[in-house]
This record gives C-alpha cells, sequence and structure tokens, in this order.
C-alpha cells in the first residue's frame, strides 16, 4: 500500500507510536516528544494522522487511545526507496559515495554494510 509522505510533525508522532506496544493516550505521547507543542496542536496531529489512516483511535475511559494502524517498517521502506529512487536515481555507488563523503559513515560502517553485502549474497 502507498502512503502519503508524512510532514516532519505528523512523522515525529508516529515515530512515538511506533516505539510504544500498543495504545497510547495523549498525555504520554505529549511526555516522549521532544518538543514544546501545547496540547491542541498534538491533539490535531494526531487528528490528521487518524484522518490518513496512520493511526487509530478508541475511547477508553475518558482517554483516547491512539494506535498505530501502519507499520514502521512499511512507511520507512516506502521512504527509502523514494528518496533512493528520486536522489540516487537508485544507484546504491551514489548514495553510498554522498554518505562517505559527507562524513555521515565511517570505515566502521563501511565494514559492517560490505559484511552485510557479503551476507546477502
Amino acid at each position: 500500500m502507498m502512503y502519503k509522505k508524512l510532514p516532519e510533525a505528523e512523522l515525529e508522532v508516529m515515530l512515538v507510536l511506533w516505539d510504544t506496544d500498543g495504545a497510547e493516550n495523549s498525555d504520554y505521547i505529549m511526555e516522549h516528544l521532544d518538543k514544546d507543542w501545547a496540547k491542541p496542536t498534538l491533539l490535531k496531529l494526531l487528528s490528521r494522522l487518524e484522518e490518513r489512516g496512520f493511526v487509530k483511535c478508541e475511547k477508553d475511559g475518558r482517554f483516547n487511545m491512539y494506535t498505530p494502524i501502519v507499520e514502521k517498517e512499511e512507511y520507512l521502506q516506502q521512504e527509502t526507496d523514494g528518496f533512493f529512487k528520486k536522489l540516487h536515481h537508485s544507484s546504491l555507488t551514489s548514495l553510498v559515495a554522498a554518505l562517505y563523503d559527507g562524513d555521515s559513515i565511517t570505515k566502521d560502517d563501511l565494514d559492517e554494510l560490505e559484511e552485510y553485502i557479503r551476507s546477502a549474497k
């Protein structure tokens, strides 16, 4: 299934939800966000995520509980594929060269990548 790319703020909310073991309420999410948002801001973001089909909201007593519907791995795979194709024209060499030239990848990272490639063959 194809998903629309999440804006940064909505992605941050999803990252908190993906790191939980189930449904969480907005207070929990607020505590685990690295943002100084007002509660209405978070509630609006959660509402948008529900409209887009990323979370479901269920009432539990006086709380709304939010559960991710979209799997983290599924969304990240889609975003990675798009990034890889669009910015690197599906070239692994281009991607690794950009990371290496930008000092974002170390020799240890390259060794790990080499081991991964060997094991994938």
